[in-house]
């Protein structure tokens, strides 16, 4: 699809907001791979992305939600449509508390670490186990993120939803169905933003918790290097990093995709990698735990766009 025919829609006064034509979506993912979406929007207020996506709809034109870029490989085709960046949307609030509880408002675009870090300010607990954990919160909803035994769904009492005609609903927790590093939420479903519930702690405990959470992050997984966190998912009562390293694949290499020496679920992007070396990195070690083991990983990773032409 031509970027061309698509100027149009971004011209008018319906968009507030940033708009890029062949954007390399390499610049918007942690892996820092990806070729050009057609169009890249950030728009600025509710009331644009509802009137992109009622536009986009009649027109017959794909979108794509995007997040903090985490837990995605782009492939080196790029995007084809309107890829739409929810990260203007970044208001957290406090909408109640008692004695116990505090009830928080946050919206889609909103970091995850400064969501934790809100809650470390303030002496709020139920999220330290999301210390480290890249992307954002509305990306961390939608594949219920976790670590050392906390997850997204677990903090989670209501989220708004726009569908692709702009219309907004109201989703509570137990409407969701949530699942290992997934939820029954639609990829063509936007979420909006969330109210969690937190419980009341000392500062200085919640603190403790996160740096001990924090500590245990860098001692096992490359949080300094490009990737896009676990690649496979961890199948029942195993450990998928595990499986990948006694089947003899950490430190493999095609292109300048590299098996992390560290945690073998990772995936490191070491220069210039390409999303297809990425995929056939999957392949292989896919096929080597299936042979070794007779397991066959499932993954975590979301691969999007189109092959290169």
């Amino acid at each position: 699809m031509k970027s061309e025919k698509l100027k149009d829609i971004f011209s008018g006064d319906l968009f507030k907001g940033e708009t890029r034509f062949m954007e390399p979506m390499m610049n918007h993912t942690s892996l820092r791979i990806g070729g050009p979406a057609d169009v890249f929007v950030i728009p600025r207020d509710f009331p644009s992305l509802k009137n992109i996506l009622v536009i986009l709809k009649k027109r017959g034109i794909p979108f794509l939600p995007l997040g903090g870029g985490t837990n995605v490989l782009v492939r080196d085709g790029g995007i084809e449509g309107v890829v739409i960046s929810l990260k203007s949307f970044r208001k957290i609030e406090i909408l109640s508390e008692d004695k116990v509880n505090v009830k928080v408002y946050v919206e889609a675009g909103t970091p995850v670490q400064r969501l934790v870090n809100f809650s470390r300010e303030k002496g709020y607990s139920g999220i330290e186990g999301l210390a480290g954990i890249p992307g954002f919160v509305g990306g961390a909803i939608c594949g219920n993120a976790g670590a050392f035994g906390y997850e997204m769904k677990d903090v989670l009492i209501s989220v708004s939803i726009m569908d692709a005609e702009g219309r907004v609903e109201r989703l509570r927790e137990k409407d969701i169905d949530f699942g290992y590093r997934k939820s029954s939420i639609s990829s063509t479903e936007l979420l909006l933003s969330a109210e969690i519930i937190l419980e009341k702690d000392k500062e200085e405990y919640v603190s403790a918790r996160i740096e001990d959470f924090l500590k245990r992050k860098w001692e096992s997984q490359p949080i300094s290097e490009s990737s896009a966190g676990c690649v496979f998912k961890n199948p029942h009562g195993l450990s998928a990093g595990m499986l990948i390293d006694e089947a003899g694949c950490k430190g493999m290499r095609i292109g300048d995709v590299e098996v992390s020496s560290i945690h073998a679920s990772f995936f490191i992007n070491k220069g210039r990698a390409r999303a297809s070396d990425f995929i056939r990195l999957m392949e292989e070690v896919t096929q080597r735990v299936k042979k070794r083991f007779g397991i066959l990983l499932e993954p975590e990773i979301r691969i999007v766009g189109r092959n290169e032409v």
